[in-house]
């Protein structure tokens, strides 16, 4: 469902979901850079992630009151493994503050993403 928010200009979520019938904001982000060859650091994990997280809770305040959420899910679309395990050792390290409402969700493609970007 596509969210109803206050402020057109302010931040967003990619989706609003149910999950046993409650609502959750789903907000995702690609884990990639060029070339895709190139090893996907721990530091490039970091700033997607605390970008991401930190726009969550701006998102949620900014929904519609219809549309308001409890929790978030942060699916992250990875490239590859190493690009997935380099998401993974920054979320570990984060400070537990900032994902507290969140739940990653990791997605590896192989790199045969091509068709979700158009």
């Amino acid at each position: 469902k596509t969210v109803a928010y206050k402020n057109s200009n302010g931040k967003r979520t990619d989706v609003l979901t149910e999950i046993d019938a409650r609502k959750v904001g789903v907000s995702v982000v690609r884990a990639y850079h060029y070339p895709p060859s190139n090893p996907y650091t721990e530091a490039e994990a970091k700033v997607i992630l605390e970008s991401k997280l930190g726009d969550l809770p701006l998102s949620r305040a900014n929904a519609d009151p219809v549309d308001v959420w409890s929790r978030s899910i942060l699916h992250v679309i990875a490239y590859d493994a190493q690009y997935a395990d380099m998401v993974q050792t920054a979320w570990s390290k984060l400070d537990a503050a900032l994902k507290a409402d969140a739940i990653l969700f990791l997605t590896v493609t192989d790199g045969q993403d091509g068709h979700i970007y158009p």
